[in-house]
């Protein structure tokens, strides 16, 4: 299995791509390639993926659901319409990794993004280490992120 990943780290790029200012919500958006190389399914739903910061503080994992409220949240959108809301999170969701469906043969790469909220909640620093780490697959996978 092969592992790629790409963070977000500009307002822009998230901006762009998911109409939303994601840094400064405290949410960083990674992007997540798995490439798979063997005969043996690979269950993805047990794996845990981890961001940790330079002090080796944790990331929290945010469900899209979760990343659309931080960030809702955060730039002070309290009154909103309903239905805009769950279609924000059904185009949001588009974008996340599928962690339900196992790694096979029959789709040799997957790719979508993860996302992680700052311990503090804070805006995301792209001045600090981060490094994403990944348990509970064939073999650990760990990744400098910047």
């Amino acid at each position: 299995m092969t592992v790629r990943v790409a963070p977000l780290f500009t307002d822009e790029q998230t901006q762009e791509l998911f109409e939303a200012n994601l840094p400064l919500s405290g949410v960083l958006a990674v992007r997540i390639e798995l490439g798979f190389q063997s005969g043996v399914p690979v269950e993805l739903k047990r794996a845990r993926f981890q961001v940790r910061d330079g002090t080796n503080r944790e990331w929290k994992l945010l469900s899209t659901k979760k990343a659309v409220s931080r960030i809702m949240k955060a730039n002070g959108v309290f009154l909103y319409n309903p239905h805009s809301r769950k279609q924000f999170e059904k185009d949001f969701g588009l974008y996340a990794l599928d962690l339900k469906t196992p790694l096979d043969s029959t789709q040799s790469k997957r790719h979508g993004f993860l996302f992680f909220q700052t311990p503090d909640k804070r805006p995301v620093d792209t001045n600090q280490k981060l490094t994403l780490v990944i348990d509970k697959l064939p073999q650990r996978a760990t990744v400098a992120l910047n």
